[in-house]
């Protein structure tokens, strides 16, 4: 891949000052605990940028959140530990947050629970591609907002914060995800999800940025359930993204 150790930089910047903007806000309940994998899981995120974000990209397809079995426990967007480790090429044993949730305790690289969003998405991209160099030549995956939220041991998603605290969180994901577009200088943001894509729509609003979406690959979903992987690609040929036989 084509490396320009700047396009990295931009967005190492990027994220820690996205990190310590997001530090600043509180969360009432149901929120008992707040995780950001961009403090206690930092050196595995950077590594990923340094690694997977060195040049401009054609897409990033955008998820809403980390999953409490993938990003809180690796660092990496949808980083399901097996897929991180083992097709990524990223191991990093993660710190601890302040305040850890008892009901969902950093485990790192050593999580026995998989994040099924995050199997099936670098899934697809590992059949597709075969290798992850041969995928990020062209596209890159990032989260809108990295910090998760819980009720205890429920997951917590950003589109059921109220809107006095999701004004702020929006604020300040949507500055990110604009420098994130300027240094990757995509032809497409892809929404993992209608909530990601209402997001890119409108915080990249008059930019030249086409916006997409494709079925979230959750397990709670019953369409994702019934074939994800087909039914993203065939969404993805339909945008004109990939063709029918990219890279098969």
């Amino acid at each position: 891949m084509e490396r320009d150790a700047s396009v990295a930089e931009e967005l190492i910047v990027a994220a820690r000052r996205l990190s310590a903007d997001l530090s600043l806000l509180a969360f009432a309940p149901p929120v008992s605990h707040t995780y950001n994998p961009l403090t206690y899981a930092w050196p595995a995120h950077e590594h990923y940028l340094r690694r997977y974000a060195a040049s401009r990209r054609r897409v990033v397809f955008l998820g809403m959140n980390p999953g409490p079995f993938g990003m809180v426990q690796t660092g990496v967007p949808f980083g399901e530990v097996a897929a991180v480790r083992d097709w990524l090429g990223i191991e990093s044993e993660p710190g601890k947050p302040m305040v850890e949730n008892p009901w969902r305790p950093i485990e790192g690289f050593a999580c026995a629970r998989s994040e099924v969003s995050g199997r099936r998405l670098w899934g697809l991209f590992r059949t597709r591609f075969g290798s992850a160099e041969a995928f990020f030549i062209d596209h890159f995956v990032a989260n809108y907002c990295p910090l998760a939220f819980f009720d205890r041991g429920r997951n917590l998603t950003p589109d059921k914060l109220p809107a006095a605290e999701a004004a702020p969180l929006h604020a300040a994901c949507d500055v990110h995800l604009r420098a994130v577009v300027a240094a990757l200088q995509p032809a497409w943001v892809i929404g993992i999800g209608a909530f990601a894509e209402a997001r890119a729509a409108e915080a990249l609003t008059g930019s030249r940025v086409g916006i997409g979406r494709v079925l979230h690959p959750s397990p709670a979903s019953p369409a994702a359930n019934r074939g994800w992987a087909a039914t993203a690609t065939q969404q993805l040929v339909g945008l004109g993204i990939w063709s029918s036989t990219e890279a098969l």
